[in-house]
């Protein structure tokens, strides 16, 4: 019989070669705690993403449009000398909050439910500031390959499941390796900070599986294709202009893990 805390939602989006993709079980209690930990993470993250976002891409320059106070406490909604508000009021903390219900439901009581977790609200605040500056700085996504990796190595070693990390590095390399590749043929598409985040997500979807890796990346291919088309209808965007490709990577790497077998 079902467990209560269990509720089942099913997918019918349909996969060459592989099938029907599996139902996403999300565990309910999980996903509570999941709802709690991003509103604390969003809260966390509101002062770096409001110092990260600054035009200069000096983090020091993170100062409040009203008074000029820099941003430098963790946890920091609003301004310490004037209050005011530092960037949109609980944007970030909700989107953070949504995203992680979604990855702690799917994979909570795994070994790698921290993993996934630390990604999602990594992903979403280098997705706010590549929304706002077109920029994925290097300060946040370079320490995050190595705490990454001990966390799926750790959670390799408690579930007995070694062939994962390996698969998890080698697909770091090669979705790395792909954005690259494809930075050097189109250049001013792709930026650096693009390739590093693909890295990274590598390390998870690769941890879960090729062809979630696959499925990831053309998500998000497809999906900025979906939204530049839009904007060049509303006349937001022309042919030159260029999308920030962060979230596009973020969100195909999260539809991923939530569809994956695994």
């Amino acid at each position: 019989m079902r467990p209560p805390d269990r509720l089942v939602l099913s997918c019918l989006c349909p996969v060459s070669e592989l099938g029907t993709l599996p139902l996403i079980r999300m565990n309910l209690v999980w996903a509570s705690a999941g709802a709690v930990a991003g509103l604390l993470a969003g809260a966390a993250f509101r002062a770096t993403v409001f110092r990260f976002s600054a035009a200069t891409g000096d983090q020091s320059t993170g100062l409040c449009g009203r008074c000029q106070t820099p941003a430098t406490r963790r946890f920091a909604l609003r301004c310490g000398q004037c209050r005011a508000s530092l960037g949109v009021p609980f944007v970030l903390e909700g989107t953070t909050a949504v995203v992680l219900t979604l990855l702690l439901g799917r994979f909570g009581g795994q070994p790698d439910v921290i993993a996934f977790g630390f990604f999602g609200a990594l992903g979403v605040a280098l997705a706010a500031i590549d929304i706002s500056v077109k920029r994925l700085p290097d300060p946040l996504t370079l320490p995050a390959y190595p705490i990454l990796i001990a966390m799926l190595g750790t959670a390799a070693l408690i579930g007995g499941d070694i062939g994962a990390f390996g698969r998890a590095l080698l697909g770091c390399l090669a979705l790395s390796g792909c954005f690259l590749l494809l930075a050097l043929i189109r250049p001013g598409h792709l930026g650096g900070g693009d390739i590093k985040l693909a890295g990274l997500t590598g390390l998870v979807l690769g941890w879960l599986g090729w062809p979630a890796l696959i499925f990831g990346a053309a998500f998000a291919f497809v999906l900025s294709a979906i939204v530049g088309l839009a904007l060049l209808a509303a006349r937001r965007a022309t042919l030159q202009s260029a999308l920030s490709f962060g979230p596009f990577l973020v969100g195909g790497a999260v539809l991923a893990a939530l569809m994956s077998a695994r």
